[in-house]
C-alpha cells in the first residue's frame, strides 16, 4: 500500500485547491483535496486506529488547522475557508510541496503577509521540527506526549484567533468562565460580566462566596497581537478598583509591555497578569472553549498479578 501523505503533504493540495477563491466547507475541499494528492481508493477508506475518522480527512484537517493560524486560509464563518494572499503566495513560492519550516522562515520576515505564533507552552525538539525528527529515537510514551504538546500548540493559536474575532462582550464572558472553571466564585459562587457601558473599568466580577464579601474583580482587553497593553491601561484598573478591591485579574489576548509588568510588580494594588499564552494554556487545561475529541489509555502490566 502505498504510504500516505503526511499532514504537512497535504497542505499544497489544500491550498491548490482553494486557490480559485471559492469559499468552501471543509466537507466540501476534503474529497477534491484527496484527488488532487492522487490518493488511491484504498487510502480514501483508511481510518485512523481508533476507527474515529478517515485518516485522510485527519491529516488534511491539521493542515488546514495551521494554514489558518499562519493567515494562509481564512474562515469567513464556522466550518468554511478561503484562501488568502499569504495562501497564493506559498503556492507560487513552493510549487514541489511546503514545508512548516519554511512558512516559520517566510513569517520571520516582518514583511511577509505569513504569521507564525509561538507557542504558547514549552516545545519540544520533535515539535519544532514535525516530519524532520527521528521517531525512532523517542519512546511510544515519549511521540504520544510529543504529538500532544503540538496538538496543544495548534489548539492555542487558534484559541487566539477565535477570541481576538469576537465582539468585546463575549471576550469578557470567556474570561470569567475560566476563572470559574478554576475554582474561583466556590462551590456556590457567582461570576458576572458589567454592563459593556459605563463599567468603571470593570469588566467582571466573581463572588468568592455565597454572601459575596470577597470579590475578585477582572479587567479584559481584547487586543490584536500587535496592539499592546501598556503601564496606562492598568493604571486606569487600578483605578477603578480603589474603595473596591485590593488587588484584581487583567486578561489580554495580546501582551503586557514591561512598563506594565513593572508597574504590577510595584504598585500596592496586587494585579494579576495574564497574557495571551497564559490565557490560552489555561484555557486548554481547564476545558474553556476546547473539548475532548479522543482519549487514549497506555497499559503497563500489572506485577502484582504475576505476583
Amino acid at each position: 500500500m502505498t504510504d500516505m501523505p503526511t499532514w504537512e503533504e497535504f497542505m499544497l493540495p489544500t491550498l491548490c485547491v482553494m486557490s480559485d477563491g471559492v469559499i468552501r466547507h471543509w466537507r466540501e475541499f476534503q474529497p477534491l483535496v484527496a484527488d488532487k494528492a492522487n490518493l488511491t481508493e484504498e487510502q480514501k477508506t483508511e481510518m485512523l486506529p481508533s476507527g474515529s475518522q478517515l485518516k485522510y480527512e485527519n491529516r488534511i484537517g491539521w493542515g488546514v488547522s495551521y494554514l489558518t493560524n499562519v493567515g494562509a486560509l481564512l474562515r469567513p464563518k464556522r466550518g468554511h475557508y478561503q484562501i488568502t494572499d499569504a495562501g497564493r503566495q506559498l503556492v507560487q513560492l513552493f510549487p514541489n510541496g511546503v514545508k512548516v519550516r519554511d512558512i516559520e522562515i517566510l513569517g520571520a520576515d516582518p514583511e511577509s503577509p505569513i504569521r507564525v505564533y509561538e507557542s504558547s507552552g514549552p516545545r519540544t525538539k520533535h515539535a519544532e521540527t514535525t516530519a524532520d525528527a527521528d521517531a525512532t529515537s523517542m519512546t511510544p510514551i515519549e511521540q504520544v506526549q510529543s504529538g500532544i504538546a503540538r496538538i496543544q500548540q495548534e489548539i492555542a493559536a487558534e484559541l487566539l484567533e477565535r477570541l481576538q474575532g469576537k465582539e468585546p462582550g463575549f471576550f469578557e464572558q470567556a474570561v470569567v468562565q475560566l476563572l470559574l472553571a478554576m475554582g474561583y466564585g466556590g462551590t456556590t459562587g457567582t461570576g458576572t460580566t458589567t454592563q459593556l457601558s459605563n463599567d468603571g473599568g470593570i469588566d467582571g466580577v466573581i463572588d468568592q462566596d455565597v454572601l459575596g464579601l470577597s470579590r475578585v474583580y477582572i479587567q479584559a482587553k481584547r487586543y490584536a497581537d500587535g496592539n499592546v497593553v501598556g503601564r496606562p491601561d492598568l493604571q486606569a484598573f487600578v483605578g477603578a478598583l480603589s474603595g473596591k478591591a485590593d488587588s484584581g485579574v487583567f486578561i489580554t489576548t495580546s501582551r503586557f509591555s514591561d512598563g506594565a509588568k513593572f508597574y504590577a510588580q510595584t504598585v500596592p494594588t496586587r494585579i494579576v497578569l495574564i497574557d495571551g499564552k497564559l490565557l490560552t494554556r489555561l484555557m486548554i487545561r481547564y476545558g474553556v472553549g476546547v473539548q475532548v475529541r479522543e482519549t487514549f489509555e497506555a497499559v503497563e502490566i500489572d506485577e502484582d498479578f504475576f505476583a
